[in-house]
């Protein structure tokens, strides 16, 4: 990032934003499915990447790419892709570098719908190996010649565990393995992790980044710095001659282009849009997260989990990775499982939905609805117990959201 420029401006005014042809001041959306052109002499040169150009909407959108550089840009990074949701960013990354016989390491306390996934990669031959905790001590010893990436969450959800990518980066890169980090509870506004070592980051753009809650996407961005063993990383062995680019590559014209995974014009649009107001709403949110977790921790009856607080165990690392954010997300244990359900039924601002990162409070019982497909050991280890309710908090005014959660907390006894 141009450290003369502050976030916001960087957001409107960075290298990423174009010169649109008929001087828009955003990206028009190109709704179409193809391109034509004069010659198929010209065609033949788009279709063997000898010639720049877009021929088919799954293979490349001019509004697609204009969201792909922004978020690049913000990140760090030296390429992005975008894909038709979070899900398919995850999935796709995470194939274009593991066939059957390779293996991830992974911690316990992930979202739910991506350790589902690594359920579905065991069924491909892709293995999983659980940390407990994604610490150095507790990721080396699972380090072996089958290892092919080490994946985490900057901000783990809803665990609020922050992960520490510069010592984990230290040890993969010295074991030859790439870093892959879901930042999309961080988003770039609280931490660029490629910067601190991190070699591939991931977002959901569902959420902070579009922040309307009014389109599905994802997005993956390669650093660029990792120097790739093909020996080690077969996946990756047609690509040989793209050298540190190699990943992008694959994914872009290989296994991404080829599972259909892309991201339509009209949702890069209205997350491109979306990402006009990041760090307007996430300095917001932060701060509205903060003051409602410590006036629901003064209440009886309620155990709140939120960075900021300062009996979490990640409190000190708030200042020093987080531009002194806690965040937007915070859980509280209500003490059993009706009590939770009486309590979010009661809120009069908080909507019941399964989203994070929108506009609006989203309240949501974790145990019964994201991880209702996980064990009962991997609820626990992701922070999940049947008493637990996670809200993703809003832009609402402050006061209103106390006083709303402080009635349903006092009306539940």
């Amino acid at each position: 990032m141009d450290n003369n420029i502050g976030f916001n401006t960087l957001l409107l005014h960075g290298r990423s934003i174009q010169h649109n042809a008929n001087r828009e001041i955003l990206p028009p959306v190109s709704q179409v499915s193809a391109y034509e052109y004069e010659s198929m002499e010209e065609l033949e040169k788009v279709f063997s990447h000898k010639s720049m150009g877009y021929a088919y909407t799954r293979v490349g959108n001019p509004t697609v790419a204009a969201f792909e550089k922004r978020v690049n840009e913000l990140e760090g990074g030296n390429g992005a892709v975008c894909c038709s949701s979070g899900m398919s960013a995850i999935s796709s990354s995470l194939l274009a570098v593991c066939k059957s016989g390779d293996e991830i390491i992974a911690g316990r306390g992930l979202y739910g719908g991506t350790i589902s996934l690594f359920h579905n990669l065991e069924k491909l031959g892709i293995h999983t190996v659980f940390a407990e905790d994604m610490t150095v001590e507790q990721i080396k010893p699972l380090i072996n010649e089958r290892t092919r990436v080490i994946y985490g969450e900057m901000i783990s959800n809803p665990a609020l565990k922050i992960f520490d990518v510069e010592a984990v980066s230290s040890i993969a890169h010295e074991a030859g393995l790439p870093l892959f980090i879901d930042s999309t509870t961080a988003t770039p506004f609280l931490v660029r992790p490629i910067d601190l070592g991190a070699d591939v980051v991931i977002h959901s753009t569902s959420k902070y980044l579009n922040g309307g809650g009014n389109s599905i996407g994802g997005i993956i961005i390669d650093s660029g710095r990792f120097k790739w063993d093909f020996e080690k990383h077969t996946a990756l062995s047609e690509f040989k001659k793209f050298g540190k680019m190699a990943f992008t590559v694959r994914l872009r014209t290989d296994l991404w282009e080829n599972f259909g995974g892309c991201l339509s014009p009209a949702n890069a649009f209205l997350n491109y849009i979306g990402t006009d107001t990041l760090g307007l709403r996430m300095e917001r949110i932060c701060k509205n997260a903060d003051a409602l977790a410590k006036e629901l921790s003064k209440l009886p009856g309620i155990e709140v989990c939120y960075l900021k607080l300062k009996d979490h165990p990640y409190h000190d690392k708030v200042d020093e990775l987080l531009s002194g954010y806690g965040g937007g997300i915070l859980n509280f244990r209500a003490g059993s499982k009706e009590r939770a359900f009486k309590i979010i039924n009661s809120l009069e601002y908080a909507l019941i939905a399964s989203n994070i990162g929108d506009l609006r409070t989203l309240v949501i019982h974790p145990y019964s609805t994201l991880y209702i497909n996980e064990s009962e050991e991997e609820k626990n280890k992701a922070g999940v117990f049947e008493d637990t309710v996670r809200v993703s908090v809003g832009i609402e005014d402050a006061r209103d959201l106390i006083r709303d959660f402080t009635d349903a907390v006092e009306n539940s006894t």
